[in-house]
């Protein structure tokens, strides 16, 4: 059975070799920083390793203090159980020390149990998860769900399995202004200009077309006449929308990028600007992690303070979902939030 969560630093404290692994896709992995910061933190002479998603990998570029990073295949699709039979082996072979998973999803949490080592923290899941979730554990963290974004409650997990973290979650990350000198953005333009990201993963979360139209003619319009950076996902559905909304504007943004930024190009894109606009997506994420202050705009739907940015330097504004998009948010609505 699981010891009492605060026995974990004693026991792990002297690790020489640690895992920190969670499977989510790209708003969980920037989530997921602090907590890995804490963990750094707290052993500074073991071998840090982590493993995410392997779509997002590249993001880990940005934290140079992490020793090793290991991908796995979920996107578009995750691999058969079977087909973990090679990772599983070369988990083990690392011989880790301590695994800390603070996802707690069936497939991560069998890969926790199956790393063979001794030591394994967990976060029980929402509605506690099947009955044999926690002897897949050594140590297992109670906390609450939709509290607080979902990185400062990754960061309180470790604090409750007595894990020394600091005053506060913090983002320590290292992203380089000449990625986004090689797109364009000059050292002359940093902090002068606003980055919009007009589309998510669903339409339900994005703002109907026209008042995505007003959004960037407000945006654009006397006096502020601020110059506007967009971009979008390299996928057909994000650039057929953004091509189409581009052509319904007063006047071209001073910066479009349909999909040609890498991960890494969009993180410095954004750390560069002025502010950030956009929906519950990824882009929003990567603002938080910069510290850039946002503009959001989200549909009203149970967990979302999980997500939410939260603090004086960021605004969001609520609506109703539906299948024409976010309803009851205009684009006077976000300009007033600015």
């Amino acid at each position: 059975m699981p010891s009492n969560s605060q026995s974990f630093w004693e026991k792990a404290r002297q690790a020489k070799r640690l895992l920190v692994l969670d499977l989510g896709f790209l708003g969980d992995t920037v989530h997921l920083l602090p907590a890995l910061w804490a963990v750094r933190q707290a052993w500074p002479e073991a071998q840090l390793h982590v493993m995410v998603a392997e779509h997002v990998t590249q993001l880990l570029e940005v934290v140079p203090w992490v020793d090793q990073v290991w991908g796995y295949p979920r996107f578009p699709k995750g691999p058969k159980p079977w087909q973990d039979f090679g990772r599983i082996r070369r988990l083990r072979a690392a011989n880790f020390d301590a695994v800390i998973n603070l996802n707690g999803s069936d497939r991560s949490s069998l890969l926790t149990f199956l790393s063979g080592a001794p030591l394994r923290l967990g976060r029980r899941p929402q509605g506690g998860g099947p009955w044999h979730w926690r002897f897949q554990f050594t140590h297992v963290v109670e906390h609450p769900y939709q509290t607080v974004p979902v990185f400062v409650q990754r960061w309180q997990c470790l604090r409750q399995a007595g894990i020394p973290t600091g005053t506060q979650a913090e983002f320590h990350v290292s992203i380089s202004a000449k990625l986004r000198r090689l797109v364009g953005v000059s050292e002359a333009d940093d902090g002068k200009y606003v980055h919009l990201s007009p589309f998510t993963t669903q339409d339900q979360k994005e703002l109907p077309e026209n008042e995505l139209v007003a959004l960037i003619d407000g945006l654009q319009s006397p006096p502020s006449e601020r110059r506007l950076v967009v971009s979008c996902a390299p996928n057909a559905r994000e650039r057929s929308k953004l091509e189409r909304l581009l052509a319904r504007v007063n006047s071209p943004p001073w910066l479009v990028f349909p999909g040609t930024l890498g991960l890494l190009d969009l993180a410095s894109v954004i750390a560069g600007a002025e502010r950030h606009f956009g929906g519950d997506s990824g882009a929003l994420h990567l603002a938080l992690m910069t510290g850039v202050p946002t503009v959001s705009w989200f549909r009203r739907y149970e967990g979302m303070q999980d997500w939410l940015p939260t603090g004086k330097e960021h605004r969001t504004v609520l609506g109703e979902g539906s299948a024409e998009g976010v309803t009851d948010v205009s684009a006077a609505d976000l300009l007033v939030a600015l």
